[in-house]
């Protein structure tokens, strides 16, 4: 399995778009890395950029784009909003997919003794690459900016930990380090006061303010100031305003999504201004969210409605966006701002993505697939489909109030059923063709021979597994429709009925593939325990399937 990192480096440059593309665009010249987004900020001339790959490509493609900046960022004339000491001012690694942390640390340092050596640039690692505590905080490394390192860069306790601790006067310093996902967040405010959007972002990072009595600061018995802690855990915050918006805004890092999700963060800033006389107006992410965040918050602002969570994917993304006002200053498309859906290969699944027009035809069409084993998983998406319908209509309908929940869980369950039968319907077309091309491998030596013939039957096991699959999660979908037609929305008990049929189908025809596949296998006690499983499967369908028609029929009759 491939790992996958992520690099989110940040330049400092937001406003010469000429100058921001040819320093990003080195990034697309390697191989097996690629570019996920490039967000720009006039106001804090800064630019956010972010490409993912595998170790070796993305050191690669981050040496490449620091060395660019190197030669086009001139720091020296360099201001804006934002904390920054050099041209490449960070440059952090993430673990996206199969990546460890200690993969990116690892990333760090082969970057970081790249960028001192060939670049001369000072280097300091930090967060989870930090060479000692004092530099993991990536402020307290970056304290004093640019106009301050040509100093701080010669004390001993300073002193780079890949190249000279000299300063460059053009591209300054760079933090190379290694981190869990950071959410760039800003929330955006009906003022145009820093003062006030400060007294926000005091409320809710997790360092709080500094205590103070009659104006100073009160101290405990160290000598240190009293801070009292914000309210929410693992978030960086400062208000400034955005002149390009005409707005204050609170911007925060959210480094533990765990503790603070994106939610919780607006809630907390919603909670503050109003306190404060203000009010949220809306959000905006800088770079990309993960998709759990997403849902995590289009569910939360679900529940606060007592409204039902066993909805698509796409409609939860919708509520985050609008409760958050995600798209107030900008567009949100989740394709573009969510990683997981920039990652996703365009032909993952050929067929779910087709329209119902175009399944038809192709499945119409003299090619041999999809077959009766995609068919099958489909049919039983449409059989929970309709049950999931129900559950959902359930949790609306009027005078049930005080349920809604219990039909969510509901709904929420057949959605993750739905979706894993959605999947099946690709695998049942890829397992087809596994066996295709198993049957096309050269057989003109015995060598050759005997490594098609192994191949034949490792794909024959894949093309009995996949539709055994959609026997067991189609049979699964029967408790969530016989709850649906016992407890459901009276109205709609038809439609939970013709959802078991549709299970029916689609267990019987998952069945027929099972056995049919099972011709030319060897393996004979693997065959004998697979085919009694499926036998039990098929047994206990008809009998469900009979239960649950006349119980329909009884209540309609």
């Amino acid at each position: 399995m491939r790992k996958l990192i992520e690099c989110v480096p940040n330049i400092s440059e937001g406003r010469d778009a000429a100058k921001i593309k040819e320093i990003y665009s080195v990034v697309e010249t390697v191989a097996g890395v690629k570019l996920l987004d490039v967000d720009p900020g006039k106001a804090t001339n800064r630019t956010v950029i972010t490409f993912v790959g595998e170790p070796a490509q993305v050191v690669e493609a981050a040496f490449l784009l620091i060395k660019k900046a190197s030669e086009l960022i001139d720091m020296s004339q360099h201001s804006g909003e934002h904390p920054r000491f050099g041209a490449t001012d960070v440059c952090p690694f993430i673990p996206i997919a199969n990546a460890s942390m200690q993969d990116c640390i690892d990333c760090a340092q082969q970057l970081g003794k790249r960028v001192g050596e060939e670049l001369n640039i000072p280097v300091y690692l930090y967060e989870s690459a930090a060479s000692e505590p004092k530099r993991k905080n990536l402020a307290t490394v970056r304290a004093g900016q640019y106009e301050g390192i040509a100093d701080k860069i010669k004390l001993p306790e300073w002193k780079p930990d890949f190249g000279a601790a000299k300063f460059n006067p053009k591209s300054g310093n760079i933090a190379i380090g290694a981190r869990d996902f950071l959410i760039a967040y800003n929330v955006n405010l009906n003022t145009t006061s820093v003062r006030r959007a400060n007294s926000i972002a005091f409320d809710v990072r997790e360092q709080g303010r500094v205590i103070t009595e009659n104006g100073k600061p009160v101290l405990d018995t160290d000598g240190n100031p009293k801070r009292q802690d914000g309210t929410c855990k693992g978030v960086k915050a400062i208000g400034w305003f955005i002149e390009e918006y005409g707005v204050a805004q609170i911007s925060m890092n959210i480094t533990n999504v765990t503790d603070t999700p994106l939610h919780k963060a607006f809630d907390e800033c919603n909670k503050s201004a109003y306190e404060r006389g203000l009010r949220v107006t809306g959000s905006e992410l800088v770079g990309l969210v993960p998709l759990h965040s997403m849902l995590e918050a289009g569910k939360y602002f679900l529940r606060k409605q007592n409204r039902s969570v066993g909805i698509a994917e796409s409609e939860i993304i919708k509520i985050a966006v609008k409760s958050m006002g995600l798209d107030e200053l900008a567009p949100f498309d989740p394709k573009k701002n969510i990683i997981e859906y920039m990652i996703a290969e365009d032909a993952s699944a050929p067929l779910v993505k087709m329209t119902l027009t175009d399944f038809a035809n192709e499945t119409a069409s003299e090619s041999m697939a999809p077959g009766g084993g995609s068919i099958s998983a489909y049919v039983g998406t449409l059989g929970i489909s309709l049950a999931t319908m129900v559950a959902n209509l359930s949790s609306h309908k009027p005078g049930w109030d005080d349920r809604w929940e219990e039909f969510s869980n509901w709904a929420e369950k057949g959605q993750k059923l739905k979706d894993k039968l959605l999947f099946l319907v690709d695998e049942d077309t890829k397992a087809f063709n596994k066996i295709i091309d198993a049957f096309r491998l050269p057989k003109g030596s015995e060598e050759e021979t005997q490594i098609r013939n192994q191949a034949v039957q490792e794909a024959t096991k894949f093309a009995i597994e996949v539709p055994f699959e959609v026997m067991k999660t189609s049979f699964d979908c029967y408790e969530t429709i016989e709850e649906m037609i016992k407890i459901g929305n009276p109205n709609s008990i038809t439609d939970a009925g013709v959802g078991a049929l549709c299970i029916r189908t689609a267990v019987f025809g998952a069945y027929m593939n099972v056995k049919v596949n099972m011709a030319d296998l060897k393996d004979e006690v693997w065959k004998k325990e697979m085919l009694t499983k499926s036998e039990n499967i098929y047994l206990k369908t008809i009998e469900k399937d009979k239960e649950l028609f006349n119980l329909v029929n009884e209540s309609i009759s």
